[in-house]
């Protein structure tokens, strides 16, 4: 499956995609293997309230570019699945192509789209994804064992800022999840889409604030599609996560959010 075809569903759910998920992946897919849950273990407790924390993320120090490449996921910190550290052109997500029918709800779409939140002084991107195969309970046509495949993709942020630019930005983020509970459109560019709800999960650990909602898109079905979105922050740096479970985007069924992506970016932010 190509990782554009999972882009376009994890910003658009798109009917292409949906359908190259069902004529690529064989047979039905059912939740199985869990990586993690709603509320990912990360490796140091979360410390809300704390203002100050030392190492490279401490409050108020803005991060360059480069160095934000040094801390973000790379390949050998994830044991399964497979990470991009460069995204293509034709697939990045640039803040002027998001568009939504209430301003206040943009920053959810920003988290879907891997786009950095405010005015960063610096950011990168990354995309991960995994897969699960194991024997589907259904048969094929002809009475053939079937395999069902389960792709989770990641849409990732690591975005540094100035004073407290980070804690303002997971503010707004957390006014848009509850000011666009009952759903607003959005689109990326040509790719328009629907979100009939937000709800917001319980917050992730591992840095001193966290942000955590799972996301209904209409695609034309009884249930919604699903996607989940995860951010945290640690002192002035914010590490963003658009998560999507192609099946679940099929079928709105509930899935885990793979907690060791977060948990390894996470722990590399200081």
């Amino acid at each position: 499956m190509s990782s554009t075809a999972v882009r376009r569903t994890a910003i658009a759910a798109s009917a292409a995609a949906l359908a190259l998920l069902a004529t690529a992946c064989g047979g039905s897919s059912d939740d199985e293997t869990k990586a993690g849950d709603d509320k990912p273990s990360a490796a140091q407790s979360a410390s809300t309230g704390e203002s100050g924390r030392s190492g490279a993320a401490s409050a108020g120090k803005a991060l360059s570019a480069a160095e934000l490449e040094k801390i973000a996921l790379a390949q050998a910190d994830v044991k399964s699945g497979e990470v991009a550290t460069k995204i293509p052109a034709e697939e990045d997500v640039a803040k002027d192509q998001i568009s939504t029918s209430d301003e206040a709800c943009r920053p959810l779409v920003h988290v879907q789209g891997a786009v950095a939140q405010g005015e960063p002084a610096a950011d990168v991107k990354r995309s991960w994804q995994g897969q699960t195969e194991a024997p589907s309970e259904s048969k094929g046509p002809h009475g053939q064992d079937m395999t069902t495949i389960d792709v989770n993709q990641v849409m990732l942020n690591v975005a540094s800022y100035e004073g407290d630019g980070a804690e303002q930005a997971l503010k707004k983020l957390n006014a848009a999840a509850e000011k666009c509970a009952g759903g607003f459109d959005a689109g990326v560019g040509s790719d328009k889409m629907r979100v009939a709800e937000v709800t917001k999960t319980a917050a992730p650990e591992g840095g001193d604030e966290g942000f955590a909602a799972s996301v209904g898109v209409a695609t034309g079905k009884d249930a919604n599609g699903l996607m989940k979105l995860v951010v945290v922050r640690k002192g002035s740096t914010l590490a963003s996560f658009g998560i999507v479970n192609l099946s679940s985007v099929m079928t709105g069924e509930d899935f885990d959010v793979p907690s060791d992506v977060i948990d390894a970016q996470v722990a590399k932010l200081g």
